[in-house]
């Protein structure tokens, strides 16, 4: 039948040989008879395809982990540089991965998984790459290995999951190729994007990124299931709240700062209302009050969605109080001396000088220091072609007022002029 070119009853023949072999619960000769059929001459791609697909249902009926692993290994042999069951050895190797992280042996199944690049798999569903390259990075997260999770990551652009799935799908044109439904395992897409944010704040809480975790937690929150439910989107708006709070001052985090103020479901919070309204106001923070005001709700956020902020959260919490109130005073001041500094954000001169410092060389002010007479400038030097563009204006400015007055020097005479000859 092979050699006519029979697939249906090749097909036929093959499955009946790989049932018998189940039923009889011969799992030694089930695994030889795979390798056989696979390597017969001039075999069918579709018999080869069949034999793998059928051998894989009988992966959960195993009776112990040694025989289920010995039985994925052949199956992972068989498909292995074969384009025709790309898939099924994905499957495969997730499932031999899922064991391998049960024993204990993460790094083992990391490796695993790192082995198959599904991104190039044409004829697999959307999600399930997804959900596969997503599996790719838990794991590697588990293992501690964050550069490869963030290259990994990197597979999956953002703008997938603002697809829209209401739409029909198209039916696929002569020629193309057919991609298969993903299983009835994979979440859905919105589902996936939560996963995905939620390994991204993982790996940005590795390198204590505030600003891209608070991104993470607003794109979250963005989930229509999550938004219209109270008691789902109050604790991911507390974490956008607190790592606002806690990112470094730079033009996305106040854009991102006054977007959440005006979100109507901040008022179901008004604690950190008030708390984002004392960042965009100009005005010096007390670091006492604050910390006062708000220590019980830092301290329970270990109870709620994505636990505690951090180790470092509340030394920083108190750096972005200090950079705040630099900010604040470098608005109103355009000299002061370093002991005025000091006073107003109730430090020491040294910690005053170091804070201001920090902040120059990071370009978050731009600010003189003159440390023996112990006076800081916050005025920019300025160049001379903008001295000249100012003294030009200044001087029609000057030139405008005095035209003005004359005209109404001259409007007050003529009508003087009319009284008195009445």
């Amino acid at each position: 039948m092979r050699n006519l070119g029979d697939v249906a009853g090749t097909r036929k023949a093959v499955i009946e040989i790989l049932e018998l072999c189940f039923q009889a619960a011969q799992w030694k000769i089930l695994n030889e008879q795979i390798v056989l059929i696979s390597k017969r001459r001039g075999q069918l791609k579709q018999v080869v395809q069949a034999v793998v697909q059928n051998a894989m249902q009988f992966i959960d009926k195993t009776p112990n982990d040694d025989t289920k692993i010995e039985l994925i290994k052949t199956l992972n042999n068989v498909s292995s540089g074969k384009i025709y069951v790309e898939i099924e050895r994905a499957r495969l190797i997730k499932i031999l991965a899922k064991i391998k992280e049960e024993q204990g042996h993460i790094s083992e199944a990391a490796e695993l998984m790192q082995e198959i690049a599904v991104e190039t798999f044409g004829a697999m569903a959307k999600t399930e790459k997804i959900a596969f390259i997503l599996e790719q990075v838990r794991l590697c997260l588990d293992h501690g290995d964050y550069i490869r999770a963030q290259i990994l990551s990197r597979k999956i652009s953002p703008r997938v999951f603002e697809a829209d799935t209401s739409k029909e799908k198209k039916k696929p044109k002569e020629g193309d190729s057919i991609v298969e439904e993903a299983p009835a395992d994979i979440p859905s897409l919105l589902e996936l994007k939560r996963i995905y944010y939620q390994l991204m704040i993982r790996y940005h809480s590795h390198n204590n990124d505030y600003l891209e975790i608070c991104r993470c937690y607003k794109s979250i929150y963005e989930i229509p299931s999550v938004k219209e439910d109270p008691t789902q989107f109050i604790p991911v708006l507390r974490k956008i709240c607190w790592y606002l709070v806690l990112s470094p001052h730079d033009p996305m985090q106040s854009s991102l700062l006054n977007a959440t103020l005006e979100d109507r479901n901040l008022s179901e919070i008004l604690h950190f209302k008030v708390l984002l309204k004392q960042l965009v106001t100009m005005e010096v923070i007390q670091w006492t009050a604050l910390w006062a005001m708000f220590k019980d709700e830092f301290d329970s956020e270990k109870s709620f969605l994505g636990g505690s902020l951090g180790d470092k959260a509340a030394e920083d919490l108190k750096l972005r109080v200090i950079e705040h109130n630099i900010l604040v005073v470098s608005k109103y001041y355009s000299r002061i001396t370093l002991k005025r500094l000091a006073d107003l954000l109730s430090l020491t001169v040294q910690e005053a000088e170091k804070h201001l410092s920090d902040m120059v060389v990071s370009k978050a002010l731009i600010a003189k220091m003159d440390r023996p007479l112990g006076v800081i400038s916050f005025q920019t030097a300025k160049d001379s072609n903008e001295i000249l563009n100012s003294w030009s204006t200044n001087l029609e400015k000057l030139l405008d007022l005095v035209e003005k007055s004359c005209h109404q020097i001259h409007k007050e005479t003529m009508v003087h002029k009319l009284a008195l000859k009445a």
